[in-house]
């Protein structure tokens, strides 16, 4: 079973651009409803993939983390973004459901 991984700035290279896995980002904040509405979602997904798969969350209000924000051009949120060998593969934008999401993810494992 794979948990979410809360990370900032100076993590994302570690976790995601090396990462050895596929790795779905949500770009976040805790004033989005939204957002909240997507955590229980991204749980089931986590727990599904397994080790097959990480999901890490970056919350944008967060100071370290809004140039991140800004270099991946985070207009509106909840965001989503899968990197596959630390390139960005796929994006998913507003609140989107589970089978889509675990399709989108699918096709790259």
């Amino acid at each position: 079973m794979s948990e979410i991984i809360n990370i900032s700035a100076d993590q994302f290279e570690k976790e995601v651009i090396k990462s050895k896995v596929p790795v779905l980002v949500d770009f976040w904040a805790t004033w989005c409803g939204p957002c909240l509405m997507m955590g229980p979602v991204l749980e089931d997904i986590a727990k599904e993939l397994g080790q097959k798969a990480k999901i890490v969350k970056i919350d944008i209000d967060e100071s370290q983390n809004k140039v991140l924000a800004q270099s991946f051009q985070i207009r509106s949120i909840p965001c989503m973004k899968i990197f596959v060998n630390g390139k960005e593969v796929n994006e998913f934008l507003g609140v989107t459901g589970k089978d889509e999401l675990v399709e989108g993810i699918k096709k790259i494992i």
